[in-house]
């Protein structure tokens, strides 16, 4: 069965969620948390917030397929997905070259994560993959119900839809920092994303959709920076969530980079009920 997620998500670090946490953004009205920092394959931070809630879907963003075993994230999916039916989606993705040990043919790893996910009975339609390029998408097409990605833009959005098809899913992830003062939010979003943009992955994949070194370059070009965390009062945000949505998404997952970040989130999702921005 496909899992509902609606136009909104949210997300939090898979160590720092809380069931408090999960229940406020149900609440709100958001469709799925997604479980960031590379979940542990015992799925158990997953659980505790299905445990807590009633009706929001819980992913994971990504689990790292060099780090978390696939057979104990077998288990763990048919532990959970027993007592919780169509709320629990499997986001696996390559890691990176710079971070993970071992790193080598992204693509081959996958494949045989997938094969073993599905020798254990997971169902293809609940498992992601965090796909940026042409032989990732490829596999997400072929193999899973879709890709979920962060660093991205409507450009790779409406690129990753054409290479998936219709039928699947395309959930891109963004920054949102509710902030009217450009310079500061823009000060704040390149402090985010630094880490990020010296991975090699993430770069590669901007300039296939038309960034350039100029724009790679710290201190990163505005124009990067505006694209990659959505910032200014929360009108202004729903506008960039909804030129994701027409670019192709099924639904977007929003990471919260201010002070509070369950509030920033609420006023977000207010905001896009009240204007039925994404609701059109």
């Amino acid at each position: 069965m496909t899992i509902e997620l609606g136009p909104l998500g949210a997300y939090l670090t898979a160590a720092g969620a809380t069931a408090t946490d999960a229940v406020a953004l149900e609440e709100a009205g958001y469709g799925a948390i997604w479980l960031a920092a590379s979940p542990a394959a015992d799925l158990l931070a997953a659980e505790r917030l299905l445990d807590a809630t009633s009706r929001i879907v819980v992913g994971t963003s990504v689990l790292n397929v060099w780090q978390a075993d696939a057979g104990t994230v077998a288990d763990s999916y048919h532990r959970i997905a027993g007592k919780h039916p169509d709320r629990l989606l499997i986001g696996i993705g390559a890691g990176h070259r710079e971070v993970d040990t071992g790193y080598t043919s992204p693509v081959a790893k996958i494949a045989g994560y997938l094969d073993t996910l599905a020798a254990a009975g997971v169902p293809a339609e609940h498992v992601l993959l965090a796909a940026l390029g042409p032989k990732m998408l490829r596999l997400a097409a072929e193999r899973a119900a879709g890709t979920l990605t962060l660093q991205v833009t409507p450009e790779h959005t409406r690129r990753a839809r054409e290479a998936l098809g219709p039928a699947k899913l395309v959930v891109p992830g963004h920054g949102v920092l509710l902030d009217t003062d450009v310079s500061r939010a823009r000060e704040t979003s390149r402090a985010g994303l630094r880490p990020m943009l010296g991975i090699a992955n993430y770069a590669n994949n901007l300039r296939r959709i038309g960034y350039t070194d100029q724009d790679l370059i710290e201190p990163f070009s505005d124009r990067l920076i505006d694209a990659l965390v959505l910032h200014g009062d929360a009108t202004a945000i729903v506008a960039g969530i909804r030129a994701e949505i027409d670019a192709g998404a099924n639904h977007v997952g929003l990471h919260a980079m201010g002070a509070d970040p369950i509030e920033d989130l609420r006023a977000i999702e207010t905001a896009a009920r009240d204007l039925e921005a994404l609701r059109a």
